[in-house]
């Protein structure tokens, strides 16, 4: 989890970093911009830049919580990108894990095949 200064959110909860441009609409990725700065930076999670990487490690960090809170999921990558297998979005339904605990997903890209009930914790 990673402290934050946007105004609407307490933390930010990266399970995917990075993605691949697919519009002119990305021109202007700040995500990009930010992880290509310690692309090389041994240690650093974004040694890899912004090259699409799944975080399996961070899937369970929400089971941690123990006070509700804004989490924006995903600020550094698109958790619908064509890459990302099933499976990790599903371990990544993370809504019902801690009562009162909210979240924002902002994603790019046209919905991937996923009835839309499926994107929410059951």
């Amino acid at each position: 989890m990673t402290k934050t200064a946007i105004e609407w959110t307490d933390e930010s909860w990266n399970p995917v970093t990075g993605c691949t441009k697919i519009s002119a609409g990305c021109d202007n990725c700040y995500a990009e911009r930010q992880a290509e700065r310690f692309r090389g930076v041994p240690g650093s999670p974004y040694e890899m830049g912004f090259d699409l990487t799944l975080r399996p490690e961070r899937l369970s960090w929400p089971l941690a919580w123990k006070r509700p809170r804004m989490i924006f999921v995903n600020s550094m990558s698109d958790m619908f990108h064509k890459d990302i297998p099933t499976s990790h979005v599903d371990a990544a339904q993370w809504g019902g894990v801690r009562p009162k605990t909210g979240g924002c997903l902002l994603d790019g890209r046209e919905w991937r095949e996923f009835p839309r009930d499926h994107l929410y914790a059951k």
